[in-house]
């Protein structure tokens, strides 16, 4: 698949993110500075950042989603790393990893080396702030369900089953975009797992890594939640220091 297809499919399947809503949260906690977007994907939300007026560096693995997001932005630094693996990022004010990317981290191991790479790329007073599905959520409402859109130039299918590991979900696309020249669509088929964990596992693994204060948020609020597990979304605001 082309990378302009595969991008394409993605920014299809995210048209409804709620993208405003998470830069208003972010600037809520930082409003400037020199921001690096873990998993950044086709570099929407790292262009959002960038026209605020942060300096923006956007890191993901994939090859043809950075080459889809260098062609549409100018003004953004786009590296291919593994964030399990991150090498050569450091002094920035904020790190953020928006949009469950987190939830593709699905070990505890690899957990605490992405958090200890995003600490160590944080400046002394840096801040950190991702966003996970909650288990409630997992369980709930994506275990065992199927999605589907039906578009004039693409369609899918989506098959989510409960993973073979605690707190996992293993997602089944079934894609079918038409190609404009001979007026066929082409099938392409993904599968993804994602795991999410308790928040306590999370705060222990922060807190292993360096991270010395952290507040937790539920589905976009700016105040701390006392019981984060029934939000759908967690938010974990992280001070280096």
């Amino acid at each position: 698949m082309a990378y302009s297809q595969l991008a394409y499919i993605y920014d299809v399947l995210m048209d409804d993110a709620p993208y405003d809503q998470w830069q208003s949260f972010v600037e809520h906690f930082c409003k400037q500075g020199k921001l690096l977007d873990l998993g950044c994907g086709t570099g929407r939300l790292s262009h959002q950042f960038a026209l605020a007026g942060y300096s923006v560096t956007g890191v993901d693995f994939s090859e043809d989603m950075l080459a889809y997001a260098q062609a549409n932005t100018s003004d953004i630094r786009y590296i291919q790393q593994d964030i399990r693996e991150l090498e050569g990022l450091t002094g920035f004010d904020i790190v953020v990893s928006l949009c469950d990317v987190i939830n593709y981290i699905t070990t505890e191991e690899d957990l605490e080396k992405v958090f200890t790479n995003v600490w160590n790329s944080l400046t002394g007073e840096g801040l950190f702030i991702f966003d996970v599905h909650s288990l409630r959520h997992f369980n709930e409402n994506m275990a065992g369900q199927t999605f589907a859109e039906i578009y004039d130039d693409i369609s899918y299918l989506w098959f989510c089953e409960a993973g073979g590991t605690k707190g996992s979900v293993e997602h089944d696309l079934t894609f079918f975009l038409l190609d404009e020249e001979t007026g066929q669509y082409e099938r392409f088929d993904e599968q993804h797992i994602q795991r999410t964990f308790a928040v306590e596992t999370y705060l222990n693994l922060l807190a292993k890594a360096g991270f010395q204060s952290v507040t937790v948020h539920g589905d976009f609020s700016i105040e701390e939640s006392e019981e984060p597990e029934e939000k759908q979304r967690i938010f974990f605001v992280c001070r280096k220091r």
